[in-house]
């Protein structure tokens, strides 16, 4: 079981909600909009993405990395290292 199985519905919703962003988006450059109307529209697209990731994040710590934890050994220090090298990503994003 994934750690965003108990949200899913939750998530493909803000997922979907992105992507109306998107296609906006696109329509907003097909009609020429102003620059920075396009841009502000991608800057909210971009934290609407963002928030999902953290959401994520927080589902993958709280249920794989502490159950990988409790279970001890070399799987512990696997979803550690994989969970640092997530939010280094995210980060750098």
């Amino acid at each position: 079981m994934r750690g965003y199985t108990s949200d899913k519905e939750e998530v493909l919703k803000r997922l979907r909600r992105v992507e109306g962003q998107v296609r906006g988006l696109h329509r907003m450059v097909e009609d020429d909009e102003y620059c920075i109307d396009v841009l502000t529209q991608i800057a909210a697209a971009t934290k609407a993405l963002q928030a999902v990731s953290l959401g994520l994040l927080d589902g993958h710590l709280k249920h794989c990395v502490a159950d990988a934890l409790a279970a001890g050994g070399d799987g512990a220090d696997a979803k550690v290292r994989e969970a640092s090298e997530a939010i280094a990503r995210l980060v750098r994003s």
